[in-house]
């Protein structure tokens, strides 16, 4: 399959998420760096606008949309990252947002949406399927539908995060991202081999949530069942459509944690960094602390992809 996308693309969607997306910091610590026995380079999007990397991808396919049917509104379904980005996307261009959201959705992240303005649809994630619920109601409203991670525009501005990565941190040898549908990592990797075409790319998963992982070894998209990991943002089924063979083309690997090494992630890089990363965000720095990089690494980038965590739930994780 012939890559949907290339530098071009994600420049042209950087320049147009300029005024609603931040550019977030990257970070760096000694303790990390000793620990690791590399420099590494986080980037922060825990303090992007809305709490996470989704803003950007979210921002580009709503800012593309025609006054015609953007007027109409749009729908998205998501278990709280994306769904945050749509409502803030929508309120930015002054249209109305459905979103489809599950039951068992972090309390905070469900709070945050709909105090955007958006309208929420609860469902059940173990009996409903959120994408035929979504598709009813872009249907029957005429709203556009904005998917969570597997098309050209969402994946093109989640791209921007390495883009920006790369120009304050161009000697990188590696990057390490997340990997629930594949859009973040699928935008990152066209951005980062384009630029470096020796830089060596890594996706993460929770050991419970290893769609990708299984789907690259089998060679075709593999589905599994709902995943029960702490990590709620990688929860995909499998891999999307569009972003898989963009995984297959660049990835050099995809590595597994445990949803210890992911608690542990979260607690150092609290106490020790003063970073507050959600499980989903902590799952490539999970990797890196627990030594799971090739050792000859020298300099590596990891993503931060969010930082949106309950109390209660930081609250377990920390004890």
């Amino acid at each position: 399959m012939t890559v949907p996308l290339s530098l071009p693309d994600i420049r042209a969607a950087a320049a147009r998420i300029r005024g609603i997306a931040h550019r977030t910091p990257v970070m760096t610590s000694r303790l990390v760096d000793a620990a690791c026995g590399a420099h590494v380079f986080f980037k922060c999007e825990n303090l992007q606008r809305g709490g996470a990397f989704k803003i950007r991808g979210a921002a580009n396919f709503i800012l593309s949309i025609p006054p015609e049917d953007l007027s109409k509104g749009v729908v998205a379904f998501s278990s709280g990252n994306h769904a945050q980005a749509v409502a803030i996307a929508a309120a930015h261009v002054g249209t109305h947002a459905t979103l489809v959201m599950p039951t068992d959705a972090p309390r905070s992240k469900i709070e945050a949406t709909r105090a955007r303005g958006a309208e929420i649809v609860l469902y059940d994630r173990l009996r409903e399927d959120r994408e035929a619920l979504g598709a009813k109601i872009a249907r029957e409203s005429g709203a556009t539908l904005v998917p969570p991670y597997d098309h050209p525009r969402i994946i093109a501005g989640q791209g921007t995060a390495a883009l920006e990565l790369l120009e304050d941190a161009p000697e990188l040898d590696a990057l390490v991202a997340p990997v629930g549908g594949g859009g973040l990592l699928a935008g990152c990797a066209v951005a980062a081999h384009a630029l470096n075409p020796r830089i060596r790319l890594f996706g993460v998963e929770p050991e419970l949530a290893n769609d990708t992982y299984l789907s690259l070894q089998a060679g075709r998209r593999i589905e599994i069942p709902p995943p029960a990991t702490i990590a709620d943002g990688l929860r995909s089924p499998h891999p999307g459509e569009i972003t898989f063979p963009v995984l297959r083309s660049h990835l050099e690997a995809v590595l597994l944690v445990s949803e210890e090494e992911i608690k542990e992630a979260v607690r150092f890089l609290l106490t020790r960094m003063k970073i507050l990363a959600e499980p989903s965000g902590a799952v490539p720095a999970a990797a890196v602390l627990s030594g799971k990089l090739p050792h000859d690494i020298q300099n590596v980038g990891v993503i931060l992809s969010g930082g949106n965590v309950d109390l209660g739930m930081l609250a377990l994780i920390a004890e």
